[in-house]
């Protein structure tokens, strides 16, 4: 669990909790969800002795169930927001860096690695408090991030640090970060799609890998869905947020501003998000398609051949049959020449039958124009 003060200029890591609220500024708590779990005890007191208020027991059923979806709840002390993140998960570095490397079991670990692990956020007038998964890289993204704002705030001189002023603007910070983070994954599932389709349309490779394509398709639909909650969770963040009290100081009203301003961002990030996942989605249901319609056309292709060949040897086997007939009185059975008048004829028929076929175009594969 870590601690942080933060104030207009200045951000501080704290051993630990203090005893009361400092002058200015908030308070920071970042718990990976096991911490939170054990430390549960002691964090209600604390929450008690700094803002006067503890944690409904429904919250904290929320805060440490990893299965679930994205949603917002408030009560008259703070609210709560439970965001599920998109991100390509650990070990996923190497996978699909060169298309000309995919298999279908690289493939299989690009689903695998996939994490829609949720963060919970509660968020109190000074103070807020995240419970992330193990390995979530927010915490310690923000916690490296901030600091170096004030750096570079110190190298400008008169510029402002661009702290987040209020936990709620922390809050919607990370939650654009992990929306943001979308963008690793996309790389991720794009180039997993890619190899999928290459595979599809490549007219000398057996196909295989239908489970694959079938889970890939599965975890669109997954994503789509934490998509729409993250929307809908987003949304009624923003309701609540017009809710609130008005006013009347100015540095307040510009800063309850600034909130709907990067809550509507956020909410616009979300919305590319859920656009790219259906464009994907949709690519994957239009290369299943095409890719049976292409089966389709190479069967029809193959047996238009097959017919045209029939068409051929018909009259050639009406000849050789004729001739075979075991009666003396036919043509040409006694001639020394009939075997070459019937070898001269089957030839002049199978190539002109030939020839008209491939002049309709019932042989060719290609369309000049």
């Amino acid at each position: 669990m870590r601690i942080f003060h933060v104030t207009p200029d200045q951000f501080t890591e704290l051993p630990e909790l203090p005893e009361q609220m400092p002058a200015n500024g908030y308070l920071w708590i970042g718990s990976a969800r096991r911490e939170f779990e054990v430390a549960t005890v002691p964090l209600q007191a604390a929450l008690q002795r700094l803002t006067g208020a503890q944690l409904v027991d429904l919250h904290i059923s929320d805060l440490l169930n990893n299965q679930l979806p994205s949603h917002f709840d408030y009560t008259s002390a703070y609210d709560l927001l439970v965001f599920r993140r998109l991100a390509a998960g650990s070990g996923s570095n190497t996978l699909f860096l060169d298309d000309a490397q995919g298999t279908l079991s690289t493939a299989k670990r690009a689903l695998e690695a996939i994490d829609t692990s949720p963060v919970g956020f509660a968020v109190f007038d000074r103070l807020l408090l995240t419970v992330h998964p193990t390995d979530c890289p927010v915490r310690e993204f923000f916690a490296t991030r901030l600091p170096q704002m004030i750096q570079s705030a110190e190298q400008r001189t008169g510029a402002p640090s661009r702290l987040p002023p209020s936990p709620d603007d922390l809050m919607l910070r990370m939650v654009n970060h992990m929306v943001d983070g979308y963008l690793e994954l996309r790389r991720l599932l794009t180039r997993q799609l890619g190899y999928l389709q290459q595979e599809l349309f490549n007219p000398r490779s057996h196909f295989d890998g239908w489970q694959v394509l079938l889970d890939s398709r599965n975890a669109l639909h997954l994503l789509e869905d934490t998509c729409e909650d993250q929307r809908s969770a987003i949304v009624e963040w923003i309701d609540a947020l017009d809710e609130w009290p008005t006013e009347h100081d100015a540095q307040t009203m510009r800063e309850r501003e600034l909130l709907r301003l990067r809550s509507r961002d956020v909410l616009e990030h979300i919305e590319r998000v859920l656009s790219h996942v259906r464009r994907l989605e949709s690519s994957a249901e239009t290369a299943v398609q095409m890719h049976f319609s292409a089966q389709s056309n190479r069967t029809n292709d193959i047996m238009r051949t097959l017919t045209v060949l029939t068409a051929i040897f018909m009259p050639l086997n009406l000849i050789t049959g004729f001739f075979g007939m075991n009666f003396d009185g036919l043509p040409l059975i006694h001639a020394e020449t009939g075997v070459w008048v019937a070898s001269i004829t089957m030839l002049i028929v199978g190539g002109g039958l030939g020839l008209f076929f491939w002049r309709k175009r019932y042989l060719s594969t290609s369309h000049k124009r």
